[in-house]
């Protein structure tokens, strides 16, 4: 089966994208949970122990509180309450913890750290799984236990008012509800003011029992400004008058009830430095959490600083505190200090519940339960407690009782610290099978496109794809049948969740037909190899060729780059990687240039298939043969002159200088945007320019910057597109005032803060009109065969439009990164590329060098707090599932998919022959391909790492959503291969 290098890359990559996605479901694990039943819903409370006495307490405890109020602030830190920043902003909180009835924690969360999870973590006190990140999008009914369900079921009358993934988590489980959305993060006023208004009515109501809120203007700020702005104390500002209405109107009605009430002030998540969260700095991790009661008095000098706990032991105290079950799947333990005031029995009875329920969830979830030390640990403590009811009960009330009493409190507390800890570890189940077929799909893929590589380089860009041979041999059923067998096995033996056995048989045998064709396809392509290397051994051919000193870079940067993948630091700080390699590939292409120039003929350039060349093969080789690796290098001992020969005057001193260009160019942008983790605190350009006091400056080099865009994109457009061009960069400038980023010349502070939306859809119109022209040129050159220029003209507006978009998503202080990214791709084309007549390999990647650099430019990093969602609210006055999502992912891969684009671009305007834009999509494809393999063979072995989930992960999702966009890259080369050979 003949194919062309393109087509057979993009159907690889496509493949390859199934492969990641069957290993993504398969790694990011079943949380741990409990197995019972609906049916034990009313399943009876553990009695109270006794040794021989008979105890008549049977039952749940009476509730601790008539009425809970939970006041949720999204991204509160706990240095916006605890810090500085609280003293200032909000002074009646800060009495409370201090002097107030009150007890302060620092709650921490597990990552990721995104709100669907931490709802989850908040009110069924387990630890959701890292795949809740995507769900967050769109959050499905929860149907594990939970303190919303127990008090449902209890006949509690819950109120909620705030982000409406409450309303998605727990439906029909309120008596009144108004749902805001969570994901318009350009609205921080409304959202907030939505929530408020239902206070003074509701809090002079006595028909419920739980009231709920949730505040997420503090979180929408930090994603448009960051915590530095000074939106962040007008917002803990107006927070703090909220928990003052609140706290005095509970305090006025406890008057007449005979339980006190408790107000909880807590944040389901931090906030980085840069504004956002999901990832495990110690910013977006640490939260804070203030239980509010007047059953909490404590005594003059009694000093209680915040003290750290896990933010899954809330589920449990809220349990206890409302007399509700605590739900089965809860890892969390008892916040003591809420029940440290209650007599002696009491509180050994609220630990000896919580120790039950958690030894009852290591039971099921950990098969050699009793060797845990925590099992053990409970074990003696319920035979201590044992002890201490029988003398309690024998009326004994001398200090022996009360030391034994404490003692059993002691261990109790050691029990639950244990257990907790046990089944935190045991975070969750690995579906190994899935994990296995999705990686053996990739290193397929990658096995195939390696051994392919001889003769999808060659000069006909054309290769054999053994396939149809495979399906027909005795070895693909053996492969077939022995993979059914296995699948059977798997299945049948299995006890936990597999989601490769919950598919059909018609999708599980699918996969398993394309795992035996592949690895028969692997197999056939790997005995051809051999074969045509002995033939090449007995009849040797001359070869003029040899490596370069760019494909010696080349190939060590790309090995150098997948070995550091194998440590966690490596991954955190993998821009300094991409840094070092642009900076290297500079400095490689600053010696070839100089070399060229100075030495002489000695090493003359290679010739370029763009350039009017064809990939040459070795003269000697067969015509249509493949001869092994001579066949697709190129003909290194050109004969032709080269075009630095030609150059004179200041073209001849522009190419000697453009490696120092580009070099300045990534040291500029290198001081715009910290990243990473270790250095992501520190200051840097762009936390200068977006600090209020620098507006001016900010809007000047917008200004500059949309200006240098105008200039480097206008000049291959068509008129139509250079005014919708202008148009739609005067409509950025204008919506960035709009929305208070910048000032017009004649305005010396912005007031009249509005979202903008107008001006951005103002832009969208450009956008889409521009993206509709190239589409018609280029539809118009492929059916007519057209001039060749409207193809190249078409192509360039595509990518125009693409990068008017880019600088409508991006914030103003990045603008300068696209416009710097535009005069590299300038300074590249006309003076490294083209006078040095590099092959389609070579520029292909260098683009995709630059695109990773550009990618961590902008400010992204492997955490996925860095991932910028108010872009996807950009223009929108609603939250709209799929365009913001869309425009999400394009504001964050903008780099890769600018230069993806740009490397279409120059390849179809350079070459005369149709194969460079087939070589371009396989070493695309290749060069995509090697790092998400090998990076999935290392996630799989350090599955059960220290830092498994805090770094690792995050950039699993990285690099899946990085093959998506290679695939969608692949596809568009071999659309733009198949009109260049039609026409």
């Amino acid at each position: 089966m003949r194919l062309g290098s393109g087509t057979f890359a993009a159907c690889c990559v496509v493949i390859e994208v199934l492969g990641v996605a069957l290993f993504l479901r398969g790694f990011f694990p079943v949380p741990v949970c409990s197995f019972s039943g609906t049916e034990h819903q009313t399943e009876s409370p553990a009695p109270e122990p006794s040794a021989g006495a008979i105890s008549n307490w049977t039952k749940l405890p009476p509730p601790l509180f008539s009425k809970v109020v939970i006041m949720l602030i999204d991204a509160l830190r706990d240095d916006f309450v605890f810090g500085s920043e609280g003293v200032k902003f909000m002074p009646y909180t800060t009495y409370l913890v201090e002097k107030g009835s009150s007890h302060s924690f620092v709650a921490e969360a597990k990552p990721p750290t995104v709100t669907m999870p931490r709802i989850k973590a908040l009110m069924t006190g387990s630890l959701p799984g890292f795949i809740d990140v995507v769900r967050n999008l769109n959050s499905p009914t929860l149907l594990e236990d939970s303190v919303i369900t127990q008090a449902k079921a209890a006949g509690k009358r819950i109120i909620f008012y705030g982000d409406e993934t409450w309303v998605k988590l727990f439906p029909k489980h309120f008596l009144e509800y108004d749902g805001t959305t969570s994901f318009f993060v350009s609205d921080y006023t409304e959202v907030d003011d939505n929530v408020t208004r239902h206070l003074d009515k509701v809090l002079k109501r006595r028909d419920w029992d739980v009231l709920i809120l949730h505040y997420l203007g503090l979180d929408h700020i930090g994603h448009i400004s960051g915590p530095n702005s000074p939106l962040i104390g007008r917002k803990l500002s107006e927070m703090d008058s909220v928990l003052m209405k609140i706290h005095t109107s509970l305090l006025a009605e406890e008057r007449e009830t005979l339980l006190p009430n408790l107000l909880v002030l807590c944040g389901d998540h931090g906030m980085s430095e840069a504004g956002g969260h999901g990832a495990s700095s110690v910013e977006e991790v640490n939260t804070a959490l203030i239980l509010i009661s007047s059953a909490f008095e404590r005594k003059p000098g009694d000093v209680r600083h915040p003290k750290y706990i896990q933010q899954t032991d809330l589920a449990a105290t809220l349990s206890i505190g409302l007399g509700l079950p605590i739900p089965r799947g809860s890892v969390g333990s008892l916040i003591f200090p809420v029940v440290e005031g209650k007599p002696m029995r009491e509180q050994l009875r609220f630990l000896h519940l919580n120790t039950v329920q958690l030894s009852k969830l290591l039971q099921e979830n950990v098969p050699s339960y009793r060797k845990e030390p925590g099992f053990e640990q409970f074990k003696v403590s319920e035979r201590l407690h044992g002890n201490w009811i029988r003398l309690y009960l024998e009326e004994n009330n001398s200090e022996v009782l009360f030391n034994l009493g404490s003692k059993v409190r002691r261990q109790y507390l050691d029990a639950l610290r244990t257990l907790s800890l046990s089944l935190s570890r045991q975070a969750a189940q690995y579906d190994v099978y899935s994990m296995a077929a999705g990686t053996v799909l990739v290193l397929e893929v990658v096995a195939l496109l390696l051994l392919c590589v001889p003769q999808a380089l060659s000069g006909k860009a054309e290769l054999d794809v053994p396939l149809l041979s495979p399906v027909s041999s005795l070895l693909f059923y053996l492969l077939l049948l022995a993979l059914a067998a296995l699948h059977v096995v798997v299945c049948t033996s299995s006890d936990s969740s597999c989601y490769l056995c919950s598919l059909p048989w018609l999708a599980a045998g699918g996969v398993m037909v394309l795992i035996s064709t592949l690895l028969c396809a692997v197999v056939s392509a790997l005995t051809g190899m051999f074969a045509a290397g002995s033939r090449l051994s007995k009849n040797p051919l001359p070869s003029n060729s040899r490596w370069s000193e760019l494909d010696l870079l080349i190939l060590s940067g790309t090995v150098g780059h997948v070995l550091s993948l194998g440590a966690s630091s490596f991954i955190e700080e993998e821009h300094q990687t991409w840094y070092f390699l642009v900076n290297t590939l500079c400095l490689a292409l600053c010696h070839e240039i100089y070399r060229n120039c100075f030495v002489g003929d000695d090493c003359a350039p290679q010739r370029c298939p763009h350039a009017g060349e064809e990939f040459d093969g070795v003269a000697a080789a067969p015509q249509g043969k493949s001869t092994g690796p001579d066949v697709w290098e190129l003909d290194r001992a050109s004969k032709h002159p080269s075009p630095l020969e030609a150059l004179r005057g200041p073209e001849r001193w522009m190419v000697l200088a453009s490696p120092w260009v580009i070099l300045s160019c990534c040291r500029l942008l290198r001081s715009l945007n910290q990243t990473g983790v270790q250095w992501a605190h520190r200051p840097d350009l762009g936390h200068w320019l977006t600090s209020s006091d620098h507006k001016a400056e900010l809007s000047v080099l917008a200004t500059v910057s949309l200006i240098m865009i105008f200039v480097l994109v206008q000049k291959r457009c068509s008129l139509a597109s250079k005014v919708a061009m202008a148009f739609g960069l005067l409509g950025i400038y204008c919506y960035r005032v709009a929305v208070g980023n910048l000032l017009f010349p004649w305005q010396q502070n912005n007031k009249d803060i509005s979202k903008g939306i107008t001006e951005a859809r103002f832009v969208y119109v450009f956008v889409l009109g521009i993206l509709f022209t190239g589409t018609k040129d280029l539809l118009k050159s492929q059916i007519t065969a057209d001039d060749f220029t409207v193809k190249t003209v078409g192509l360039w507006e595509i990518y125009s439009g693409l990068v008017l978009l880019a600088a409508l998503l991006l914030r103003p202080h990045n603008l300068p990164v696209l416009a710097l990214s535009l005069v590299i791709q300038t300074v590249m084309t006309h003076f490294v590329w083209r006078p040095l007549r590099h092959d389609a390999a070579e520029v292909t990647v260098m683009h995709y060098w630059f695109g990773q650099a550009f990618f961590y430019f902008q400010g992204n990093s492997n955490s996925i707090a860095t991932v910028d969602i108010s872009a996807g609210f950009v223009g929108l006055d609603a939250y709209v599932e799929i365009p913001a999502v869309l425009l999400t992912a394009f504001a964050t891969y903008t780099g890769p998919v600018l230069w993806a684009g740009h490397l279409v671009n120059f390849l179809a305007s350079e070459a005369s022959s149709g194969s460079a834009l087939s070589h371009a999509c396989f070493c695309y494809a290749l060069i995509c391909s090697i790092p998400v393999s090998a990076y999935i063979v290392l996630v799989t072995s350090l599955r059960y790492h220290l830092f498994i989930w805090s770094v690792f992960s995050p950039k699993l999702l990285y690099e899946g959503m990085h093959l998506l966009i290679t695939a969608a890259v692949c596809v568009f080369f071999t659309a733009m291969d198949q009109s260049s050979t039609k026409s």
